[in-house]
């Protein structure tokens, strides 16, 4: 099929609107990562002096690790830094490879992803198609997640080849196991400070636990919440995506770094991701969020996304 449908800034921002909305940044970006591992830093210290926080530790932890992703993602689209090799750089050592990840990999899928955004071509399409499930099949899908199962069978499984030529996997998933050899030497300094820490157990329990547990579930809550169950979002190019609105405790535990604003990444992918919320913003106010498909919250996303009889 062709490729999707493009729209042209001009049809809806003013040329000054526009020029502050696409403004790259020399520190924005740099800041999103500083706070990202300021975060993970400050809850690991958290679990490790008191003890009974260690499941919100994992939580917020995981959550990071998203947002890892999530500036990976933005340094993809050139948007972390304006200097491409300091963009490249950062987010390849400092946003991939900790979890697992390729920039160099993930880039050419990713715009891939977008090019043919929920057609057929479209790499990230066996993350929505399925949509909607029951919610017996979604409390499944929930219960992997939170069990490891999910993280072995696409991070861990690739690796030694030991499923199927056929396995019915997202190629996300193949491209996070190209990258194992830099994974495990940043994860070996990870433990190894821990150890010189006097604090072994840190590692595997507020780094490798949610990881394994926490950062599955959100990151499938995310692609939930950005493409399944959106009508016409194979030719509508308002409609290639969902943007959910997020209370804080969302944004703290599911959504961190505005990723909800996915209706507007697809339409303008190479805003930078601070400027989303202001663009929806003036959307709104032009009345264009009106023909986009935009949610309430993510309960209502789930609702919606396990529905079916």
């Amino acid at each position: 099929m062709p490729a999707v449908a493009r729209l042209k800034p001009g049809q809806f921002f003013s040329p000054e609107e526009w020029a502050g909305l696409s403004a790259r940044s020399n520190w924005k970006g740099l800041a999103l990562v500083a706070h990202c591992w300021g975060v993970i830093a400050l809850a690991v210290t958290a679990g490790v002096w008191i003890p009974w926080l260690i499941p919100i530790s994992i939580m917020v932890i995981g959550t990071r690790q998203l947002g890892l992703a999530i500036l990976m993602h933005e340094a993809a689209h050139a948007g972390l830094h304006p200097n491409l090799k300091t963009n490249d750089g950062v987010g390849h050592w400092l946003c991939a490879v900790p979890i697992g990840a390729s920039l160099n990999a993930y880039r050419p899928y990713h715009l891939s992803h977008h090019r043919y955004a929920q057609q057929v071509e479209d790499p990230d399409l066996p993350l929505s198609s399925p949509f909607p499930v029951t919610r017996a099949s979604l409390r499944r899908k929930i219960i992997r997640d939170l069990t490891g199962q999910t993280f072995f069978k696409q991070r861990i499984a690739p690796v030694f080849r030991t499923l199927p030529p056929d396995e019915d996997l997202p190629e996300g998933a193949r491209v996070t196991a190209r990258s194992a050899l830099p994974f495990l030497a940043v994860n070996g300094l990870f433990l190894a400070t821990a150890i010189l820490a006097g604090a072994w157990w840190a590692y595997v329990v507020l780094w490798l636990i949610p990881l394994a547990t926490w950062f599955p579930l959100v990151t499938r809550l995310r692609n939930i919440a950005e493409h399944a169950c959106v009508a016409n979002s194979a030719i509508d190019p308002l409609r290639q995506a969902r943007t959910t609105h997020a209370a804080w405790w969302e944004r703290a535990f599911i959504a961190p770094y505005w990723v909800n604003f996915h209706a507007e990444h697809h339409i303008f992918m190479h805003l930078p991701c601070w400027s989303l919320p202001k663009a929806h913003q003036l959307l709104a106010e032009k009345g264009v969020t009106e023909r986009m498909e935009v949610a309430p919250g993510y309960a209502t996303v789930l609702r919606e996304a396990s529905g079916r009889a």
